[in-house]
């Protein structure tokens, strides 16, 4: 039986793997059959919209992912990076790059991964915003 935990968990992995392929360009056929609904999955995460989320803080939004179980903070991160990329870039929005960098930097530093493609975005979000 999967709990609420675990079944929250596989949406932000799902969540965070289809950003990636949307940050890569390369989505899937079916990932676009199913036109990701942002606010959907953020209420199924979060209990709250994208807007709502994007709305908070990051101290907030730190202060919500301490609340759950610290072996998937990463998940979360990984996510909440990924999320604020997409949509800064596509928006051209420096306040969710920002957001971006530190989740993305809170990522590696929960998850203890060497991960060159999250590097490289903080690194292309530092340019940003200088």
């Amino acid at each position: 039986m999967i709990t609420d935990k675990e079944f929250t968990l596989r949406l932000i992995r799902q969540l965070s793997q289809a950003l990636e392929k949307l940050i890569l360009d390369k989505p899937e056929e079916s990932l676009m059959q199913k036109e990701l609904d942002f606010d959907t999955l953020m209420r199924d995460i979060f209990k709250m919209n994208f807007t709502e989320v994007s709305s908070k803080t990051k101290e907030e939004l730190i202060e919500i992912v301490n609340e759950r179980q610290e072996r998937d903070h990463k998940d979360y991160y990984e996510m909440l990076g990924n999320l604020f990329y997409f949509h800064g870039k596509t928006t051209n929005n420096n306040e969710f790059l920002d957001k971006a960098k530190t989740f993305y930097e809170l990522y590696l530093q929960t998850s203890g991964i060497f991960a060159l493609p999250i590097i490289n975005r903080i690194s292309e979000i530092k340019k940003a915003l200088d």
